[in-house]
């Protein structure tokens, strides 16, 4: 799966344009980074990604990168 496929999954998850985000988007600066979309996070990497991730690593992301980083994480 291509960076921007999984760009384009987050965006689809919190219901942003396409094209919104990039991996320099700071999630602080998101209203939609809320904790819905922590959840729909958790979900999605454990659906696509067969991958368990905690709150307490989520609450560490700074950017998309740090998220696209778990989606991308052996």
């Amino acid at each position: 799966m291509t960076e921007k496929e999984k760009l384009e999954m987050l965006e689809e998850m919190m219901e942003l344009e396409e094209g919104t985000l990039t991996p320099d988007s700071i999630l602080a600066d998101l209203e939609e980074w809320d904790s819905i979309a922590i959840i729909s996070f958790i979900a999605l990497v454990d659906d696509e990604f067969e991958k368990t991730i905690k709150g307490a690593q989520i609450r560490e992301f700074k950017t998309i990168a740090d998220a696209l980083a778990v989606m991308e994480a052996e």
